[in-house]
């Protein structure tokens, strides 16, 4: 079972009726006994990070992310939650990868990142199974994670930018899959083929 966290700042229905396109028994939910029974956890997110991290920290989330062993697919802002912080508040987000978010520059473009973009780079990983550099994704944010380590595609907008990061457990993405067609539910039947299979760590 896939556990899709609320916490009032998900995409929920969308993110809801893709798993229920790829028949996957899943619940909505912000209570951590059901995420402790879940195969693997949705993070989504819209919204502002400070108000997101509130609500996080009143459904005794927070600390439930940073421990878990489980795999964790952050989207949107579930994704740029799992750094460090950000300068939208600012705020100090969950910590799980090392970074730090920056808004883009309104005067080289326009902000919000609004729209179907492909990847600048792309690594081989089991999450990226059949996706290429040319599969467009829909985006929607105007804050961006820096490229480190942990980055398994970027993209490019005005900067180059963290589009898929994959740490330990947590994977995440700026785009939405649940938003991109048929090349999105690719990837989510990717995570779901990781939630079986055991955890890689990252070194």
């Amino acid at each position: 079972m896939i556990a899709i966290i609320d916490y009032k700042a998900g995409n929920l229905a969308s993110v809801s009726n893709a798993f229920s396109r790829l028949e996957t028994e899943h619940q909505i939910t912000n209570n951590t006994k059901d995420l402790d029974q879940a195969d693997g956890v949705i993070f989504p997110g819209v919204g502002h990070a400070s108000a997101a991290m509130e609500s996080l920290r009143e459904n005794n989330l927070v600390e439930w992310l940073r421990q878990t062993t489980k795999p964790v697919l952050g989207v949107c802002l579930g994704m740029q939650l799992l750094f460090e912080s950000t300068d939208e508040g600012p705020c100090d987000t969950l910590g799980i990868v090392p970074g730090h978010l920056k808004k883009f520059d309104e005067q080289q473009g326009k902000v919000p990142h609004m729209g179907w973009n492909t990847f600048k780079n792309l690594k081989s990983h089991p999450l990226l199974t059949g996706i290429s550099a040319n599969n467009y994704f829909y985006y929607v944010h105007s804050y961006y994670a820096p490229v480190n380590k942990y980055t398994v595609g970027t993209c490019e907008y005005i900067s180059e930018f963290t589009s898929v990061v994959v740490k330990d457990n947590y994977y995440g993405v700026q785009f939405h899959p649940e938003k991109s067609g048929d090349i999105g539910a690719r990837l989510l039947q990717n995570f779901l083929d990781i939630v079986h299979q055991p955890i890689i760590k990252e070194t």
